[in-house]
């Protein structure tokens, strides 16, 4: 696909909002029918994924997954053309790749809430190797994982596409501009919240240091809010003998969005 002059002015915009904010919101950037066949991959997903890769409220009802690499396809192209790829390449350079994808469903009759946070766990093949720039190794859903080193976040964007539209209604998730510099840094502060709202096929790119937090729906709501949420680091290398778990190389790029493996 060519990629049209008014993506790369986005993207070139997008990239100094990321740059001085921590995020920005890209409208319309996955296309309606895309955001249909995604909903119905991530349906499916939640059957045929481990049961280890999928994490559960109290009365049973799936509302994470994780390790959605192998399971849904389009996860692996959906970003590679138009304003996506040119916002990542404008901000994590040319050798970028894909390292791990989460999916997120608030639905409107079990919600819940996350507290303020930042992101700064990563899956890797092996978190048993000494190391100075990793710490805290865990296994989630039976993938290695670590806390990763400002260093490599500052290096690292992720993209959530909205499968939903999100109102105040349907808890939308929350960010403070300007705290994506570090793990300890507050930026704006709490007074400065932004509320991101959303139609489907809107695709918020953030850095993973921004602090953010997400409350519940509100009573009464008939909306879900379901995120596909993908990471991606500037290169395949890693310090200390480290690997990610996965690294979908840009490079690898089909022509079309949405197209699925052979």
């Amino acid at each position: 696909m060519t990629t049209k002059p008014t993506d790369l002015n986005l993207a070139t915009k997008a990239a100094r909002c990321i740059d001085a904010h921590g995020f920005c919101l890209l409208p319309q950037a996955v296309e309606p029918g895309l955001v249909t066949r995604l909903l119905e991959r991530c349906r499916a997903a939640l059957t045929t994924t481990a049961e280890d890769g999928l994490a559960r409220s109290s009365r049973g009802h799936v509302y994470a997954a994780r390790n959605l690499l192998d399971v849904i396809p389009e996860v692996k192209t959906c970003w590679r053309s138009g304003v996506l790829l040119e916002t990542l390449r404008e901000v994590l350079g040319q050798r970028f790749g894909l390292v791990r994808v989460l999916f997120f469903d608030k639905p409107p009759d079990r919600t819940w809430a996350l507290t303020w946070h930042k992101d700064t766990a990563i899956a890797v093949s092996d978190n048993s190797l000494p190391t100075s720039h990793f710490s805290r190794p865990t296994v989630k859903a039976g993938v290695p994982h670590v806390i990763a080193s400002d260093e490599i976040l500052r290096r690292m964007l992720t993209l959530r596409i909205h499968l939903d539209d999100v109102t105040d209604e349907n808890g939308p998730l929350q960010v403070v501009p300007g705290s994506q510099r570090s793990k300890s840094d507050e930026g704006a502060g709490l007074d400065a919240v932004v509320a991101i709202q959303a139609t489907a096929g809107d695709v918020l790119a953030m850095r993973p240091l921004i602090s953010h937090s997400s409350g519940a729906s509100h009573p009464g709501t008939t909306r879900h809010r379901r995120i596909l949420h993908l990471e991606f680091a500037a290169d395949e290398q890693l310090p200390d003998g480290y690997r990610w778990h996965d690294f979908v190389a840009s490079e690898a790029a089909e022509d079309r969005c949405g197209t699925e493996n052979a």
